[in-house]
């Protein structure tokens, strides 16, 4: 049962752009990493919260095949995190996640991502 979704505009910073900021100025990733979750969050203000155990599906859109699947799907944390700072989920943890499915297409023109969080059968109803 689908609990919730919501799709991200904008591509989020894949691994390589998270190593150079690690890589750069002592501030610099956790400046990233501050933005990120915060934009993630601003995405799900207005989201219930979820007070389940939900699988989360992402679709990433992107806007060629030039980044490997593993890369793009890095930013998976800020997501995670983000849901968390807007309330929707209590923690990332084993009781709250119960995995990942993760997506790829392309969208020249509307890169971003999609999120959907499901939730098992016995605990949705």
């Amino acid at each position: 049962m689908i609990v919730l979704r919501r799709r991200i505009l904008g591509r989020l910073p894949a691994r390589r752009a998270q190593d150079q900021a690690a890589r750069g100025n002592k501030y610099s990733a956790a400046a990233m990493k501050k933005k990120w979750t915060e934009y993630v969050a601003l995405n799900f203000a207005t989201a219930p919260r979820v007070d389940v155990p939900v699988r989360v599906i992402m679709t990433w859109y992107e806007p060629n095949r030039r980044t490997d699947p593993d890369n793009i799907a890095a930013a998976k944390k800020f997501i995670l995190d983000g849901l968390q700072l807007a309330g929707v989920l209590k923690n990332d943890g084993w009781n709250e996640v119960l995995g990942f499915i993760d997506n790829f297409e392309v969208d020249k023109k509307n890169p971003g991502v999609e999120i959907t969080l499901v939730a098992r059968g016995k605990e949705a109803s």
